[in-house]
């Protein structure tokens, strides 16, 4: 988008956006939210600078809907909701994550139905052979039990795996967080130490220009997304 474009496209002269741009001078909040629109970026990412440490840690806080004392606590209106209601995007990592399916037991047709309309949808879910599940298993105490959930994660995902509109990987990597994304609200159940991922705190993040809660988890996903290998139903193959 040439500087003409974008001035244009904001009703604001191209000399000052050229100004913004070779001079590094910061555009008035309101000039920041459009052009943020016209771009489909965040303004903290555009105007770093424009957002004091005080303005991030209140838009942080602020972004934390509520905390959940465990996974089980979470109502199953809310994963009804999450689901139903996302447009663009639904990204999903974890471990076995089974209790989804058994929750949630027609989540296959809503996927692929989401997906058929144009929502991004991407899971990764752990390589039951893989070191990090069986270091996993040994560390909550079950053993294998963690691997064989992961296996039941992948029969469940049968279907959708023949779905070609669904973007389905393994990963092997330490979990330090299962990541349920949906749209710009994210529940982040972290992993404790010795803890089924069941009994450890759930955060309900949504996101705020400023904030860095969902963001932070967000890039996570993306990092282990890049190491994960696409899945096939009959064999694993890398991604490319």
């Amino acid at each position: 988008m040439t500087s003409a474009e974008l001035g244009a496209h904001i009703d604001v002269d191209p000399k000052t956006v050229d100004r913004w741009i070779a001079n590094g001078r910061v555009p008035h909040r309101s000039n920041r939210q459009r052009v943020a629109a016209a771009l489909a970026q965040d303004e903290v990412y555009l105007w770093p600078d424009a957002y004091g440490d005080s303005y991030v840690s209140a838009a942080s806080r602020a972004e934390v809907v509520t905390v959940y004392p465990n996974r089980g606590s979470i109502p199953a209106s809310l994963w009804h909701s999450l689901f139903d209601n996302a447009i663009e995007s639904i990204d999903i990592l974890a471990f076995a994550a089974s209790f989804i399916h058994d929750s949630l037991p027609d989540v296959d047709e809503v996927l692929i139905a989401k997906a058929r309309t144009g929502v991004r949808v991407r899971l990764a879910f752990g390589d039951p052979d893989s070191d990090a599940v069986r270091i996993r298993g040994v560390e909550e105490g079950i053993g294998e039990s963690l691997a064989e959930r992961c296996r039941l994660t992948w029969k469940y995902l049968d279907p959708i795996l023949r779905e070609p509109e669904i973007s389905v990987r393994a990963h092997s990597s330490t979990l330090y967080c299962s990541i349920f994304r949906f749209d710009n609200d994210l529940l982040a159940n972290h992993h404790l130490f010795g803890a089924p991922a069941n009994h450890s705190a759930v955060l309900h993040v949504r996101r705020l220009t400023g904030g860095r809660h969902f963001d932070s988890h967000t890039a996570s996903f993306e990092r282990v997304w890049q190491l994960a290998y696409a899945r096939a139903r009959e064999a694993q193959r890398p991604a490319h």
